[in-house]
């Protein structure tokens, strides 16, 4: 595509056209607090080579995932994603696939999307399972819309161990509508408390489990407490690779189970893309977002597959849309979908027990520090611990040293009050030399 500026004739017959006499008016609807006032600190012009050069030596400040000890999570994982994966997706008939809209010539795309749905319902416990859609956080908060027009109710309860930014996610889509958020202020073991704030008004609690500080959750009693008043549980996943070795969201009563799928099949990719995953009990189907990909057979009898519900504000009117998320993360899927059939159900198991038994040997060790305290008391692969300062600077000290040690909580949410608490994460791809750099390192800042 080439570069073609505008003369200043040209730009002074388009503000004609649209009734501006400047620049400046296009962007009055910009509050002043959010416009910047003069030219960013760049340079006014560079050649291609140079800005190579320039941004490269950018990049080099950085300290990657995989050049370092790397304990990082609170919503996003490192974990190893074979080279199979990465080599089918970007096969010709994958990598250039998108909206299935004729069935007939999208029976590959449509085959991959049913076996996707197939492998979140069993892996969520679930009875039906969508095409996927963005990522962990929105579909969270495509639930909580999801929930508010089955019940008829507008009341939702966020439990304290939800993911700040899924939370803010989902405030951000509830402020488009008349839904009542009631957020429990953050703790590291407290999610129960949700069902005190249960009422005939309410139409869901929000649950994660791991949570964001790595507490597994018994949902039972939330779902019962829930059941009684009619209001549906609402099961966050942010780390799905935990599946493999829990009991699964459906089996403890969830009506709605969201989840960020990046764990199997998708690197960290600097945030994104990511995957999101989203499941729901069948008399609840005809409300679910987003599209979802049936079996059938053909005029001759052979099996193929169709859309069987396609609810987004695309294809009918949007204000009987469920969703106005107008595609799925199709290519993340598909990369979730070879991963997690490479893996198996063996496979999926044995990586999630690799996963927690490393997290609790390097809990015990960690545990034993001078003046750090391992606060999570049920864990799948994370856990919170207390440092006896402010973890943010911790953090930073050993990124001088060459090892992320994991992610303070202050960083997810400033004015909780954990300014003191450490998220610490431990994937198969952590090495028992990692281990020795974290704690000699945490010795040191300490």
């Amino acid at each position: 595509m080439r570069y073609l500026p505008l003369s200043d004739a040209e730009r002074g017959e388009m503000m004609k056209t649209i009734g501006v006499s400047s620049i400046d008016e296009i962007f009055s609807d910009v509050p002043e607090s959010a416009r910047l006032d003069g030219l960013i600190d760049l340079p006014r012009q560079k050649s291609e080579m140079e800005v190579e050069r320039a941004l490269k030596k950018l990049s080099n400040m950085s300290l990657s995932a995989g050049e370092a000890p790397f304990f990082c999570g609170a919503g996003a994982y490192r974990h190893h994603v074979p080279a199979s994966v990465d080599h089918i997706i970007q096969r010709s008939e994958f990598l250039t696939a998108y909206t299935p809209y004729q069935p007939e010539i999208s029976q590959g795309t449509l085959q991959t999307l049913f076996e996707f749905q197939t492998q979140v319902a069993l892996l969520t416990g679930m009875e039906v399972a969508n095409a996927s859609m963005y990522d962990g956080s929105t579909s969270t908060a495509e639930a909580v819309l999801m929930a508010a027009r089955v019940t008829r109710r507008n009341k939702c309860v966020f439990a304290p161990g939800l993911h700040p930014h899924y939370a803010e996610a989902t405030q951000m889509l509830a402020r488009t509508t008349d839904i009542d958020i009631t957020e429990i202020p953050s703790a590291i073991d407290a999610d129960a408390q949700v069902i005190d704030q249960i009422d005939d008004e309410t139409a869901c609690v929000v649950v994660q489990t791991p949570n964001v500080f790595g507490t597994l959750v018994d949902l039972e009693p939330i779902a019962k407490a829930a059941h009684e008043k009619g209001a549906l549980v609402i099961a966050v996943v942010t780390e799905v690779v935990s599946l493999g070795a829990v009991k699964s969201p459906g089996e403890m009563g969830a009506d709605i189970v969201t989840a960020e799928g990046q764990s199997i099949g998708n690197p960290l990719t600097f945030g994104g893309p990511y995957v999101g995953l989203f499941a729901c009990r069948e008399k609840f189907v005809r409300q679910m977002p987003g599209r979802l990909a049936g079996e059938t057979v053909d005029a001759d009898g052979n099996r193929g597959f169709v859309l069987t519900l396609s609810t987004r504000e695309q294809h009918i009117r949007r204000g009987r849309a469920t969703s106005n998320i107008c595609t799925n993360a199709g290519l993340c899927a598909l990369a979730w979908t070879i991963h997690m059939t490479l893996l198996g159900e063996k496979g999926l198991r044995e990586l999630a027990t690799l996963n927690h038994r490393r997290a609790r040997q390097l809990a015990e060790r960690l545990g034993k520090l001078d003046g750090v305290e391992v606060v999570t008391p049920r864990f799948f692969n994370e856990f919170a611990l207390r440092l006896p300062k402010p973890a943010a600077g911790v953090v930073e000290t050993l990124a001088g040293q060459n090892v992320l040690a994991g992610v303070p909580f202050s960083r997810l949410d400033p004015n909780a009050g954990l300014d003191d608490i450490l998220l610490v994460a431990v994937t198969e791809t952590v090495t028992d030399d990692d281990f020795d750099a974290l704690e000699n390192a945490l010795k040191g800042a300490l």
